[in-house]
C-alpha cells in the first residue's frame, strides 16, 4: 500500500510538462534516479529562452488592467514584485545546490519541511495550473464573443449566451488533446509563448501608432483603492517558480543559472512594463481585464494580436492539465493507474469542472488577481524565502541577509492576505 507521500512525489514531477525545454545533443547527461534523468543539457542562450517561455504567458494581457487599478505609481510595484520574484528565483538556486538529488520545487519543500513541506508545494502548484488553465477558457470565450458579437445562440432549444457557449466549444475542442498521451507536439507549440507575447505587443503597439486609437488617455497618478488589485496581478506575471529546478537542472553549466534569472527577469519585466505603458495610454480607465478586448476589430494589427492571443492558451491547457489529471490517477486503485479508459474518464471530468467553474467565475481578471495573490505570492515568493532559511539555517542568525528575507516574508504575506480578500470580494460582487 503506498502512502500519500510517495502519490505526491511520484505525480508532482509530472510539473515540468509545463516547460517543453530545447535542449541540444552534446553528450553531457544529467545522472541521477530523478524524473529528469537522462535530460540533456542546454546552453546559457537556451536555458533563457526556456526561462522567457515559463515567465510570458496570459498575464500580458491583463498589465494594463493592473496599471489602471493602481495607477501610474504602481509600476514601481510592477518593478518591486519582479525584484522579489528573481530574489526568491536565487534562493531556490542556493537550496538546489545544497542537495544534488534535488529535481524539483516539492523537493525543496521537502527536504526543508519533509512531507508535509512537499504536499504544500505540490497543493500550491496544483491549484494554480488548475485556476490558470481556467482562466484560459475564459479567456477564450471573452476573446471570441467580442470576435463573434452575437447574443445567444439556439442549440437543441436551448438559449445560451454567446460567451458561455464559446466557453464550452473551446472546451470540447480541447478536449481530445487532454487524452493525449505523446504532449511534445504541443509542448513545442506552447513554447512560442514568448514570441506570441511579442507579437501581442509589436500588434497593439502598431494599433495605437498607425491604425487611429493613438496613445490620448493621460491617467491617474495613483488609485490606492486599486493597489490590491495591481499588486495581485504583477505578481501573476511571475508565477513560473515551479519550473525553475527544472531548468537548472537543465542547464550545462549550472553556474550560470543565476545570469539566466537576470535576462530572463529584466526581458520580461520590460515586456510586461511595455505593454502596461501602451494599454493604458491608450485606453486609460476604460480598458479591459484583457486589453485585446478593447482593440478595433476592423483593424488587421487588432485581428493579429486577437488571435495570436486565442492561439496559445489552446495549445497549453493539455500541458497544465496532464499533471492534474496523473495526481488524480494516483489515487486511484493500481488496477485503473494505467488504464487508457481511466485517463480519458478523470481527464473529461477535468475538463468538465473546469467549465463548470469558468461558467460560475467568468471574471478573468479577478480570477488571475485572486491567482496572483494567493497562489502565485505563496509559489514565488513566501515558500522560496521560508525553504532557503530552513535549508540554510539562516533563520539562527539575524544578518543582514536574513533581515531582508524576513522582511519580503512580510511584505509577501500581507500582499497575499489583502490581495486576496480584494479579489474574493470582487468576484462576490460580480456573481
Amino acid at each position: 500500500m503506498e502512502g500519500e507521500g510517495d502519490k505526491w512525489q511520484r505525480c508532482d514531477e509530472d510539473i515540468s510538462l509545463n516547460v517543453p525545454l530545447l535542449t541540444e545533443h552534446e553528450g553531457n547527461q544529467i545522472s541521477g534516479s530523478g524524473p529528469n534523468d537522462n535530460i540533456l543539457t542546454t546552453s546559457f542562450l537556451k536555458t533563457c529562452f526556456n526561462g522567457l517561455n515559463a515567465l510570458t504567458g496570459v498575464g500580458i494581457l491583463s498589465v494594463p488592467y493592473a496599471l489602471a487599478s493602481g495607477g501610474w505609481l504602481s509600476l514601481l510595484l510592477l518593478f518591486s514584485i519582479a525584484a522579489g520574484a528573481f530574489y526568491s528565483g536565487i534562493l531556490m538556486k542556493r537550496c538546489m545546490e545544497k542537495n544534488s538529488n534535488i529535481k524539483t520545487y516539492p523537493e525543496i519543500g521537502e527536504l526543508a519541511f519533509g512531507k508535509i513541506g512537499r504536499l504544500i508545494v505540490s497543493i500550491s502548484m496544483y491549484t494554480e495550473l488548475y485556476l490558470v488553465s481556467t482562466g484560459f477558457l475564459i479567456l477564450e470565450g471573452d476573446n471570441l464573443s467580442n470576435l463573434f458579437p452575437i447574443e445567444e445562440f439556439q442549440v437543441f432549444g436551448l438559449s445560451i449566451r454567446a460567451k458561455q457557449f464559446f466557453v464550452i466549444l473551446v472546451a470540447l475542442s480541447i478536449l481530445p488533446t487532454v487524452w493525449l498521451d505523446d504532449l511534445s507536439l504541443l509542448s513545442y507549440v506552447s513554447a512560442s509563448g514568448v514570441f506570441a507575447s511579442a507579437i501581442i505587443i509589436l500588434s497593439i503597439s502598431w494599433t495605437a501608432a498607425f491604425d487611429g486609437v493613438g496613445v490620448h488617455q493621460k491617467g491617474d497618478i495613483v488609485k490606492w483603492n486599486g493597489i490590491p488589485t495591481a499588486v495581485s496581478l504583477y505578481a501573476f506575471c511571475y508565477c513560473a517558480h515551479p519550473v525553475f529546478p527544472t531548468l537548472y537542472t537543465s542547464m550545462k553549466n549550472k553556474h550560470q543559472f543565476s545570469n539566466v534569472l537576470i535576462v530572463c527577469f529584466i526581458l520580461t519585466t520590460v515586456m510586461y512594463a511595455s505593454m502596461a505603458i501602451i494599454g493604458y495610454l491608450m485606453f486609460g480607465s476604460k480598458v479591459e481585464s484583457q486589453v485585446t478586448l478593447n482593440l478595433p476589430l476592423n483593424k488587421i494589427s487588432s485581428r493579429i494580436a486577437i488571435y495570436t492571443t486565442l492561439v496559445n492558451p489552446i495549445s497549453k491547457f493539455a500541458l497544465m492539465a496532464t499533471p492534474i489529471t496523473n495526481a488524480l490517477k494516483d489515487f486511484l486503485p493500481r488496477t485503473y493507474k494505467n488504464n487508457r479508459v481511466t485517463n480519458i474518464v478523470v481527464s473529461t471530468v477535468l475538463v468538465i469542472s473546469n467549465v463548470i467553474v469558468a461558467l460560475s467565475v467568468p471574471f478573468f481578471g479577478s480570477l488571475m488577481a485572486l491567482v496572483g495573490a494567493f497562489l502565485s505570492v505563496t509559489a514565488s515568493i513566501l515558500l522560496p524565502c521560508f525553504c532557503y532559511l530552513k535549508i540554510s539555517g539562516s533563520y539562527r542568525t539575524f544578518g543582514f541577509e536574513t533581515v531582508a528575507i524576513v522582511v519580503i516574508i512580510l511584505i509577501g504575506i500581507v500582499m497575499g492576505i489583502y490581495g486576496t480578500y480584494t479579489s474574493v470580494v470582487e468576484i462576490l460582487q460580480n456573481l
